[in-house]
């Protein structure tokens, strides 16, 4: 039989190129709707809402469906949603110069908005489901290289070559990108049809057949909290997410109006951290071995400081352009360590039929975090721009996850040293 991993791999990258292409063309055409930086921060919150909306039902359908079809099932409402998203917007071309406050064009926001939202809850199914079917395909002692294997692609495919060829394709036209992610979608569509087995949670017990949903929903949030691991990682991870998004919301408007220069550079952001993250996968299972867990995921957190610090530090230019891949690229290596750790470790200790459950309601918190954290940024940056200028404005979510990387390191510390020695 041929071995299955290599094919789900690349299901997941050609949906992740999506992403990727997706990552750059909602933010810029969000900025030729409008220059409000709340506006803008509301498309990115589109994406990520579903998670907090979305997770908990999503575990529960996970654990009682064929987790192969759950997948199919949400890439193709996403190629629906990009097939539209690309008609609407090409439908709206040209489009005329963005105000500073408000849009022109309340109705292709709206839409483009509800495009978004159904982007992001099909996300949920299919990211959920995916990290729980992939303990199927490989034995338990491969988990760690597996996961490397799988993030490496994904983000070569996601932050290398799908936000280039987003800068690519929006040069050409803007609803350019969201076709091709049309196609992605169906193309990974026809690569998780070739998998064959059972993808089903293990229910030999009849647990969950035998009890209503209330009960189910219940049984894995109980397990989630019971285990101190499992719940610290989530807060810790749900944070790093809040900061993290709440700086990616006004670096499209640094690029354009601080370092003047276009979707390339957003491109090549997006590229370096892409860079780290693959190195990282292709030597993640020999760093946690030699290092260990807490050592790994205390390095990790000290790194988190350095894409924070590289926007504020950077001047304007190419120059500026090149120290902050840099931050980018230290902070995505260690990233990708933490997601060794952490996911590995959920997928090793979260018992089989409880994983899609205990697993959607962590990343309840660990992603549902993301849009309070754009929606801040929005809020933020609107307010200090009346107070202290465009330029500084642009800077206080940089601010903010530095102060919010502090206290974590301050609170957390002794916990990653305690709870993996």
């Amino acid at each position: 039989m041929r071995n299955p991993l290599p094919r789900f791999i690349a299901a997941s990258g050609l949906t992740n190129m999506g992403d990727g292409i997706a990552l750059v063309a909602w933010a810029w055409l969000a900025t030729q709707l409008t220059r409000d930086p709340l506006l803008i921060a509301l498309v990115p919150v589109a994406l990520k809402a579903p998670w907090f909306l979305f997770s908990l039902p999503a575990g529960l359908l996970i654990d009682r469906a064929d987790r192969r079809g759950v997948i199919l099932a949400a890439d193709a409402v996403r190629l629906i949603a990009y097939a539209a998203a690309a008609v609407v917007v090409w439908l709206a071309l040209p489009l005329d110069p963005p105000p500073l406050r408000g849009t022109d064009q309340p109705g292709l926001f709206v839409l483009i908005a509800i495009c978004a939202v159904t982007v992001g809850a099909a996300e949920v199914l299919r990211d959920n489901a995916a990290q729980t079917l992939l303990p199927a395909l490989i034995p338990e002692q491969h988990l760690e290289r597996a996961n490397g294997r799988l993030w490496s692609v994904e983000m070569v495919m996601n932050m290398f070559v799908g936000t280039a060829l987003a800068g690519v394709l929006i040069g050409i036209s803007l609803a350019l990108p969201f076709a091709v992610n049309a196609a992605a979608m169906a193309a990974a569509m026809l690569l998780i049809l070739s998998l064959h087995g059972d993808f089903r949670a293990d229910t030999s017990d009849n647990s969950t057949r035998s009890r209503n949903w209330r009960a189910d929903l219940r049984e894995g949030l109980a397990f989630l909290l019971s285990q101190p691991i499992l719940r610290g990682l989530a807060i810790l991870t749900g944070f790093f997410n809040f900061a993290f998004e709440a700086m990616i919301v006004t670096l499209v408007l640094i690029v354009q109006e601080r370092l003047q220069l276009g979707p390339l550079a957003i491109s090549a952001i997006m590229a370096s951290g892409a860079v780290g993250g693959v190195l990282a996968g292709t030597i993640n299972d020999r760093i946690v071995i030699h290092y260990g867990r807490s050592r790994v995921l205390q390095a990790a957190m000290i790194s988190t400081f350095a894409f924070p610090l590289t926007v504020l530090l950077a001047g304007t230019g190419y120059g500026a352009l090149f120290l902050i891949c840099a931050g980018f690229f230290v902070s995505e290596f260690m990233g990708i360590l933490w997601n060794t750790v952490s996911i590995t470790y959920r997928q090793r200790h979260i018992p089989r039929r409880l994983l899609g459950r205990v697993n959607s309601a962590y990343r309840l918190f660990a992603v549902g975090m993301a849009p309070l954290g754009m929606l801040t940024a929005g809020f933020l940056t609107r307010g200090a721009t009346e107070s202290f200028g465009r330029e500084t404005a642009l800077l206080t979510p940089f601010w903010l996850a530095i102060l919010v990387f502090a206290g974590l390191s301050v609170i957390y510390w002794r916990f990653l040293d305690r709870s993996f020695t």
